[in-house]
């Protein structure tokens, strides 16, 4: 059936169907949150603040189309309130976290890069590559103009490169 069957029949009070559609965005909502936030509780805890509000707000949602578009831009708002909430410093759980979700150490250098761009790059190239998202559809999510998220990308892009190729130079990557 097609996704915006499901949100149609959500926003007439079906739930099945709003279950339905939160299963179906769940990896794009986790993969979204964790680019802006380090911790899974964090993480689980605005995924479920995501799902009650589309839950409430699905009879707002004026096309059906975008459900997936407005459901990733509430995330996106709850992430930057816990983000300004919370504090600069890094527990020691969220390190061992950090390092324990990556295979390989070149998995691990690759999400270092990805880890140390500033946060606008970091969710463009999260949306972008692990969400294959159009620029377009980026755009709207992050309410910025198209050309801002390709300048972003370009930059983002950039920024990965002279990174992992500073670590080949001081010796650090690992094959």
């Amino acid at each position: 059936m097609d996704p915006s069957a499901y949100v149609l029949k959500a926003q007439k009070g079906n739930h099945e169907a709003f279950v339905h559609l939160i299963k179906a965005n769940e990896p794009s909502m986790y993969r979204v949150a964790k680019s802006f936030l380090k911790m899974d509780a964090e993480c689980a805890d605005v995924i479920q603040e995501t799902i009650l509000k589309a839950f409430q707000g699905i009879r707002a949602l004026r096309e059906p189309a975008y459900f997936k578009t407005w459901l990733i831009r509430i995330l996106i708002n709850e992430c930057q309130k816990i983000q300004k909430r919370s504090s600069q410093v890094i527990p020691m759980a969220e390190l061992v976290e950090r390092a324990s979700q990556y295979d390989t150490n070149r998995d691990l250098e690759i999400g270092e890069a990805i880890a140390s761009l500033e946060e606008d790059f970091r969710i463009i190239i999260t949306l972008f590559y692990t969400e294959d998202l159009p620029l377009k559809e980026i755009a709207v999510m992050l309410d910025v103009p198209e050309g801002t998220v390709k300048s972003r990308l370009y930059r983002a892009r950039e920024k990965l490169a002279h990174y992992l190729q500073g670590r080949e130079k001081r010796g650090l990557w690992h094959e």
